[in-house]
This record gives C-alpha cells, structure tokens and sequence, in this order.
C-alpha cells in the first residue's frame, strides 16, 4: 500500500494551532487532506499527530472526517511515521507536513511515479520548487533504517535527515524542478503565510471540484504581487536550520 503520512500538531512554536486554522469554514487540514484524496497513486491518507491533549482536537476531526489517524510521540517524529506505517501495512510511505495546505496532487502523483519506476528507496523535490509542495516518498525498508539507527535529535524530529546524513545508504533521486520558483512561498509556518495562504483558497477554491494547480496558484501569486511580497522575507526551512543548530551542525549566524 502507498499511503501518505501527514504530520500534524496543534503546539507549533511560530503559529500553534494553524493545522486547524479555517478559512471559508473548513481547518487547512480539511484542505490538504482533500487535495490528497485526488491523487491517483495514493491509496490512503493517515494522520500521524501526537498523544498530546492538545492534539485531541485533531484526531477528532480526522475521526469525524473517516480519515486513518494514528497517535505518537511529539518529538521524535520519525516514530510517530513508522508507527503509523507499521499499523495500517504500509509499504511505500509519502510524507506531506501539515504546514502544505496547497500540495498539488499531479506533482504528489509524479513523486510516487518517479519513485516506483525507477526503484528507489528515497525521492524528493529540490528547491526548485516552490516551499509547500514539499513531497517526499521512500519504502517502509528504508523507514525501519532510520528508525533502528538515527541517533541525533533533529534526525528523530526531521523524519528524512538520516537519508540526508547517510547517502550511501540508500538509493535516493531529487526531482527538479523545470523552472525555478523556489521564492513562491504556499506553506504555512508563520501569520503572514497564513495571509497568502488563505488569500489564494478564497480566490481559487471551488467546492466538489478538481482541486487547482500549482500553476494556477503561481498565476494568481503572480497577478497579486502584493499578496506574494507578504511573507517573501521568511526564510526557507527555517524550523530544520534551528534542529540542525541546536545539533551542532551549522552556527547561528550561518540562518
């Protein structure tokens, strides 16, 4: 089975609570979950969130929604996906952060087909593309490495870092991108982004329809430049730049 494994909790430290953040009535999570839903290589979607109170309110509403939902550890998050691979059998595992409302199903669709042909156990986008469309897929085998072996807290709390860490490891591709438009920016870390994120559902989302492009949403970005300029000064993996410093890895002043 290939599923994607969407990671989600309510304590973020630069926006708590945006997983469940609504606009036009419905939480981000309801989004992403549906944009998701239309893909052709996905045969589920399971919610990883944590054995937190706080986190109650999640695996509620993915409960009232008959999405999967499985209940792990805050921090060490690379349990939380292997836990919730190994209780609903899957095999091939897509991992989406709940912070990307906007994925777009064609490129999920094209990571998992990328990564099927070709037999690799790790694919994922490079910059390239814009921040939010983040997908990642790599085999269950792959995951029960990183599991057994990651040491290092941001390895345990960044689920793919121990492929990064190890390259020899693992049989693992970047797809580029073919244009460059690593300075769009449709995730949701911080309130500005939250802004732009909700600007473009309000203006693009259509009930009971095909969900739209990423193309559609750059047009738009694009046709709204006031709406793109709103968080282009956040920095780009921002949360992984501070596990790394506090790892040791890179200094403060290289962010």
């Amino acid at each position: 089975m290939i599923a994607a494994i969407i990671q989600a909790r309510m304590t973020s430290n630069r926006l708590p609570g945006k997983v469940m953040k609504q606009v036009m009535g419905k939480p981000l999570l309801g989004y992403l979950v549906e944009r998701l839903r239309a893909c052709s290589h996905l045969d589920n979607v399971i919610i990883a969130t944590t054995v937190n109170a706080e986190d109650d309110v999640i695996a509620n509403y993915a409960n009232q929604e008959k999405m999967l939902v499985c209940r792990g550890s805050e921090h060490d998050v690379l349990s939380r996906y292997y836990e919730s691979a190994k209780e609903f059998g899957v095999d091939h595992i897509a991992r989406i952060t709940s912070d990307c409302p906007l994925s777009d199903p064609a490129i999920v669709d094209r990571t998992i087909k990328t990564y099927l042909e070709g037999k690799y156990d790790y694919v994922h986008l490079a910059p390239s593309f814009a921040e939010g469309l983040d997908t990642e897929i790599f085999s269950l085998a792959a995951l029960e490495i990183a599991h057994g072996k990651a040491r290092l807290r941001s390895e345990r709390e960044h689920v793919t870092l121990y492929f990064y860490n190890n390259p020899g490891a693992f049989r693992k591709l970047v797809i580029e991108n073919e244009t460059d438009d690593g300075h769009y920016r449709i995730t949701v870390d911080e309130p500005e982004d939250f802004e732009v994120v909700k600007a473009v559902i309000e203006a693009l989302y259509e009930k009971d329809s095909i969900p739209f492009s990423f193309g559609t949403i750059k047009s738009f970005l694009d046709d709204h430049p006031e709406i793109l300029r709103k968080n282009s000064h956040i920095i780009r993996n921002e949360g992984l730049q501070i596990s790394l410093i506090n790892d040791g890895f890179i200094e403060d002043d290289e962010r």
